[in-house]
Parts: C-alpha cells; sequence; structure tokens
C-alpha cells in the first residue's frame, strides 16, 4: 500500500485481522483463480441450509464495492483488485446497456468471458427462469460507490484504467439521473424497460458527493466539480434543525419527517469534511432516536440492531474525536460474528428498515435478517482499520 492510501496500520483496531481475513476468504474461494470476482452477499444464517432462492447467488455491488475498498484498508490489494476488476467489467460491459450503468446485483463467482452476468433462478412454480427486479436495476447511490471503490484500487494501484472505469460511470450518473437541484434515486425493473426512480435520497448524494469530489481532484474536470457542488446543495437542503432527512418524495418535496436512517445521520459529514459544524449534531440525535441496545437500528422503530449500521457508527465516532466509543461498539459487535468470520446482519431474527425493496411502492418490506453478511463484514472493517471510504485515507 502506497503512503497516499493513508498511511501506516497504526491506528487499526486488534480485531481488523480477523475481519480482513474472513474478506480474503471469501474471495479466493470464490475467485477460484479468476482474475475477477463477485463476492456472494449473504451466507445460510444459524439453521439455515441454503439461502432464498432471490439471494442464493446475489452479489450485490455495493457489498462488493464496500468490501474492495476494506480490502485495501487491509493492506490486501492484490484479492481488492479481483473485485474491483469485476466492478470494472460491470462499467464496461452490460447484457443489454450500453451507456456504462452498473447494476444492483451480479451473479456471485469468478467472471467468465462477456458481460457479468446477473442473479436469477429457476422457478419451478411458474417454468420459469426468473429474476428480481430490484437487483436488475440501478440505484444511483450503488453506482456511487463503485465509483468510491474504483478510485480506491486506483490510489492502491496506480492502474489508470480504474479512473478512466469511474469517470464513464459518472457520466452515466450526471446525464441520467441529475434533476439539477439533486439526483434522483435511478431505475428500477427489468431489461430493456427500467423505470425512473424520481425521489431523490440524501444518502445516495452524499455518495455521488464523494465520488465526484474525489474525481474532480484527479482529474480537474469541471463537470465532476458540477456535480459534486450539485449534491452538497442538496444535502444542505436535507439538514432540518439537528438531523438530516431522508430526502424527497417523488415529486420532489421532502420527505416525510418521521422516516428516520441511521446512515442518513452519519455519512454527510464523515464525507464532507468542510461541512458545517452543526451537521455532528446528527449523531447525538441517533444515539437519542435511533439507538437499541448498546448499539443502533436502522429507523426509529427500534426492533433490532442493525450491525453494519452500528459499524458504520463506530467509524463515525472515531471520526468524531470519540476513540473510546468507537472501540465499545466494535468490542460489542464481536457477539454477531459467525463462524465463518463474516458478521451477520442483525442481532435479532428481522430488523426493519420502514422502506420498500420497490421503490416504486410505498408498502414496506425491506429487511435484514440475521444471515452472515458481507457489507456488514466490510463496514466492521473498515471501523476497525479507522478508514474513511468516503476519502480513501485513514483518521487521524
Amino acid at each position: 500500500m502506497t503512503p497516499a492510501a493513508g498511511g501506516s496500520n497504526g491506528n487499526r483496531s486488534p480485531g481488523a485481522g480477523h475481519d480482513c481475513a474472513a474478506l480474503a476468504n471469501a474471495v479466493t474461494s470464490q475467485a477460484a483463480g479468476a482474475s475477477a470476482v463477485f463476492v456472494r452477499s449473504y451466507e445460510p444464517g444459524e439453521g439455515e441450509s441454503d439461502l432464498p432462492a432471490a439471494l442464493a447467488t446475489s452479489a450485490f455491488v455495493y457489498d462488493n464495492a464496500l468490501a474492495a475498498i476494506a480490502l485495501v484498508a487491509c493492506g490486501d490489494v492484490s484479492r481488492a483488485t479481483l473485485i474491483g476488476n469485476a466492478l470494472s467489467r460491470a462499467v464496461r460491459s452490460d447484457r443489454t446497456f450500453t451507456d456504462g450503468r452498473v447494476r444492483n446485483a451480479y451473479r456471485a463467482g469468478a467472471l467468465g468471458e462477456g458481460s457479468p452476468a446477473l442473479p436469477g433462478w429457476w422457478d419451478r412454480d411458474q417454468n420459469i427462469w426468473a429474476e428480481d427486479t430490484a437487483q436488475d436495476g440501478s440505484s444511483t447511490g450503488n453506482a456511487g460507490w463503485t465509483i468510491l471503490a474504483l478510485l480506491t484500487l486506483h490510489q492502491a494501484t496506480g492502474d489508470a484504467s480504474f479512473i478512466a472505469d469511474a469517470d464513464r460511470l459518472m457520466d452515466w450518473v450526471t446525464a441520467n439521473v441529475s434533476s439539477g437541484a439533486g439526483f434522483r434515486g435511478g431505475f428500477h425493473g427489468y431489461d430493456p424497460h427500467s423505470v425512473p426512480i424520481t425521489w431523490i435520497s440524501t444518502e445516495h448524494n452524499v455518495d455521488i458527493y464523494a465520488a465526484a469530489t474525489w474525481l474532480y481532484r484527479l482529474t480537474g474536470k469541471a463537470k465532476h466539480a458540477e456535480a459534486a457542488a450539485q449534491a452538497r446543495r442538496f444535502v444542505e437542503r436535507a439538514f432540518v434543525g439537528d438531523h438530516f432527512l431522508l430526502g424527497t418524495k417523488p415529486d420532489g418535496s421532502l420527505a416525510d419527517p418521521a422516516l428516520l436512517a441511521l446512515d442518513v445521520q452519519l455519512w454527510p459529514w464523515m464525507a464532507i469534511a468542510d461541512g458545517p459544524a452543526k451537521w455532528r449534531s446528527a449523531l447525538e440525535f441517533a444515539a437519542t432516536h435511533l439507538n437499541v441496545g448498546d448499539g443502533f437500528d436502522f429507523n426509529g422503530d427500534r426492533d433490532g440492531m442493525w450491525i453494519e449500521g452500528t459499524a458504520q457508527a463506530s467509524l463515525a465516532y472515531r471520526i468524531a474525536g470519540d476513540p473510546a466509543k468507537s472501540r465499545q461498539l466494535l468490542m460489542m459487535l464481536e457477539a454477531d460474528r459467525a463462524p465463518s468470520g463474516f458478521f451477520n446482519a442483525s442481532r435479532t431474527a428481522r430488523v426493519s428498515t420502514g422502506l420498500s425493496i420497490d421503490p416504486t411502492k410505498t408498502t414496506p418490506d425491506f429487511f435484514y435478517f440475521k444471515r452472515p453478511h458481507l457489507g456488514a463484514t466490510a463496514w466492521v472493517t473498515l471501523a476497525a482499520a479507522a478508514w474513511n471510504p468516503f476519502t480513501g485515507r485513514r483518521v487521524d
């Protein structure tokens, strides 16, 4: 790892090595010697012999982008590059579209020739090959995280192709989801007639701000500065009093203030270093309104601990200058480590988000279950390594 990638490992938690090993083992076992791999997002939970069909072959691009960044934080650039190569392939080649978009999920495992395959399963009841509309879609936030992973890999390897792929994906974002007042949610549904998502997510705009700012720093291209400025203006709009709102409704009006999400309270000031000091009040807001037990829930119903989000909070406390609280959360999360080394997505059997998997519907049906999760493991690794994925640097 080069000094520019974040310096020494002196800030790394003693438990970080176990987390790095779990990610490394997952990459090695699923790459099977190939030069590019998407890692499966979930493992069967306790008492399960198999995953549900809709998850059995799914490698969510967000989870894989996080894992690539976390592996760089571990100093394991070679395995991070295997995931990065898959992300690059996804940007360059799609089974249907030629515009540089990435899907929300790909089929787990080593990549062969041609465009990366999408997840799916044989539905015996209907006698058809089935796919998931949400997984086939393209979320703006997932595009942002893919760009961050590619830029992290460029920083670690010096390979200019990662910048080129990140640049192409950002062009897709600005050409297809920009509203002028923030970046919309993306696209949902089956090929080739995916449906535009018209609401705007605060979280997505944080992701795009971080990605566009990094790209501008590397390329000096005004288009990236303009994208970052648009995303930041929306994040500023979403801050109300002492916390951040979820985003907007499809009509552009601000979201219901009763809808809360933990990551929305943490990511803006983690990603926007020169944001107003008052933004950090959102951490105390989260500690008051989103806490559950010794950790954090996804939302305000406090029906269970969200492991990924609690790890995000650990890193947030480190950035906020409270390393003791950061370590406390990490030590507490050890109880959520599965035998494989992965961390479960939730501590209880199920945690609700208050959101819908299908962005065209309003019925909440998006849950996290107590299954070993690549994304949760990556966030715990980032927190243990004190690595800010939005900036590509260790926390001072």
